[in-house]
């Protein structure tokens, strides 16, 4: 495999985008991808739109084709990509994939998602819907992983609650974030409860929003004259859903993190900053052991030392994460990829990380069993 690097990358800012459609959303990342890039609709070879919830919320398939036709990207191979919460994350890796087997010089992907609706005036928030009707209310088993991990690893609500503290705090600093200003300990602790001993403020909302980045072969990149920013590991893993006994403990999350650091050949030392899916607040804590930052039991020490925070050690989610920055599914690991480049490139403004030369992305999606269905992991490095 040869290297492939992001030329370009472009997002909307994440909410409620009522007024717009996912075709919407999707150009505006794209264009802004492309002009970042310094490349035209007709440069790109091959195009990937990774989205979750289309089908089930808006009766949609095809979206990939809408959003690229928008463009005036067309005539070329184009991929939809449903991998649940890590749509955008794996359109990212087929696009690295092309560049990097040499099939292509130029790939984009893209991550879109409209999570909210409007009929009749009513807003409707389709997600959420669906996950009820379908009888699987995911607060519930991250419920059951915060307990059990607390229990096994002596942790408290308080120290569940820092992680949404310090995210909110992140996202305050983030104009493409949902929620923009901070939350204290007591707000967390005593919003509404959804799934003891998770709160309102301890768990991310659904967002609209979309994402996109440009793969190019370092030819391309030399003549556009970019900054390296070199994918050094993209990796996908799915599970083997034999039902752990332990909720809280993630393997595949393991796994597929040991296999990025081997295909980049680096360690968990070696990150200077990490994009997570801390889709609730223990979600990040178990992250920190998972991904090799902590061993088990030893997370929580990293929080309350404040490692995990801008200017500390290795700061986790300081875009604001899921938790502040929103969770738009299909969208959601796109959206890492952005922030990742941002930083690297020491665009990223008030929340900067100091000398960022190396990061690494990380989302998980669906459920079965107690089991993710998939999870992605990319490492993305200046040269």
């Amino acid at each position: 495999m040869r290297p492939a690097y992001v030329a370009g990358v472009g997002m909307t800012p994440l909410g409620k985008h009522l007024d717009k459609q996912l075709r919407d959303l999707g150009r505006l990342a794209c264009f802004d991808a492309l002009k970042d890039a310094g490349l035209k609709p007709a440069d790109v070879q091959s195009g990937f739109c990774g989205n979750g919830l289309a089908p089930a919320i808006q009766g949609e398939t095809g979206v990939g084709q809408s959003v690229f036709w928008e463009v005036g990207i067309n005539k070329v191979p184009i991929t939809n990509v449903e991998n649940a919460c890590c749509s955008g994350s794996t359109a990212f890796r087929e696009a690295w994939l092309c560049v990097a087997s040499g099939l292509y010089e130029v790939a984009m992907a893209v991550g879109v998602e409209k999570t909210y609706t409007e009929k009749g005036g009513i807003l409707e928030i389709g997600a959420a819907d669906l996950e009820l009707r379908l009888g699987l209310v995911l607060p519930g088993f991250f419920a059951l992983a915060a307990r059990h991990y607390m229990e096994e690893c002596g942790v408290t609500e308080e120290d569940l609650a820092l992680v949404a503290v310090k995210n909110r705090f992140h996202g305050s600093l983030n104009p493409y974030s949902q929620f923009r200003v901070p939350v204290t300990l007591e707000e967390v602790l005593h919003s509404p409860m959804i799934a003891d001993p998770l709160t309102r403020l301890s768990c991310c909302p659904l967002s609209d929003g979309a994402a996109a980045a440009v793969v190019v072969s370092k030819g391309v990149l030399e003549r556009l004259g970019k900054k390296p920013i070199r994918i050094a590991a993209s990796v996908l893993q799915s599970g083997s859903y034999d039902n752990p006994s332990n909720p809280s403990e993630w393997g595949l999350v393991k796994n597929a993190a040991n296999e990025a650091y081997n295909r980049a050949g680096i360690g968990p030392e070696d990150i200077d900053f990490a994009e997570v899916h801390d889709c609730f607040t223990i979600s990040e804590l178990i992250h920190y052991e998972t991904l090799g930052f902590a061993s088990r039991g030893e997370a929580v020490r990293l929080l309350r030392d404040k490692e995990t925070y801008l200017g500390g050690r290795v700061p986790f989610s300081v875009s604001g994460g899921l938790l502040a920055k929103g969770h738009p599914v299909g969208c959601t690991g796109m959206a890492q990829i952005v922030e990742a480049v941002w930083q690297l490139r020491g665009q990223a403004g008030k929340r900067q990380v100091e000398n960022a030369r190396t990061a690494l992305t990380h989302t998980m999606g669906g459920l079965k069993g107690m089991e993710a269905k998939a999870v992605t992991v990319n490492i993305l490095k200046t040269e």
